[in-house]
């Protein structure tokens, strides 16, 4: 008799296991049917994203951020965009031929149209923050300071928050450069807010 109520026994455990574990399945598929299949992203959702991940994220930001802003007038013209701090370069056939960031200074123009005059373009200036610049292109006024785009010699961009009263917003060399070339005197210059 006592072979017969130890296989009972086991049968008994072996039945009790099965059930439980039967049971922790129906409560992993339950969980799986709440979440839905929005939320079916695997194990895998909880890690960080892939370095490729995040670099394709970083070129989808930067295109978002280089689009040209909508009402930024027509034509061949020079784009500053205050709130995104960035420069577009847009040829007569409504083509951006370049497109880039900037630091701005102190003193910012309203937004409006303006035209690049012969007197505002400037080969090689010191800076009204003591800085040598080359490629300069002066566009507006505001209470006497004279705002326009500019890139240091070295090829140095500002650190830090503006000197008080400076109106120069300032590129690297290259973009500078290309700032020249494109802006001669009666290029139109949209500021954008």
């Amino acid at each position: 008799m006592a072979r017969n109520s130890a296989g009972t026994f086991v049968a008994g455990l072996t039945a009790a296991a099965l059930a439980v574990v039967g049971f922790l399945a129906y409560q992993a598929s339950a969980a799986q049917d709440r979440r839905g299949p929005a939320d079916d992203r695997g194990p895998a959702a909880s890690a960080s994203p892939s370095p490729g991940a995040a670099a394709k994220e970083r070129e989808r930001e930067e295109r978002r951020q280089a689009a040209l802003p909508a009402g930024s007038g027509a034509g061949e013209r020079v784009v500053y965009s205050l709130g995104g701090d960035r420069v577009w370069l847009v040829g007569a056939n409504e083509k951006v031929t370049r497109t880039y960031r900037v630091v701005p200074g102190a003193v910012d123009p309203l937004p409006g149209e303006y035209t690049v005059d012969e007197s505002g373009r400037t080969e090689r200036v010191t800076g009204s923050d003591g800085v040598p610049v080359a490629h300069v292109v002066l566009f507006t006024q505001v209470d006497g300071v004279v705002v326009g785009f500019s890139a240091a010699v070295d090829g140095s961009l500002p650190e830090g928050p503006p000197k008080e009263g400076t109106g120069g917003i300032r590129s690297r060399a290259a973009d500078g450069e290309a700032m020249w070339r494109f802006a001669t005197a009666g290029t139109k210059v949209v500021v954008v807010p």
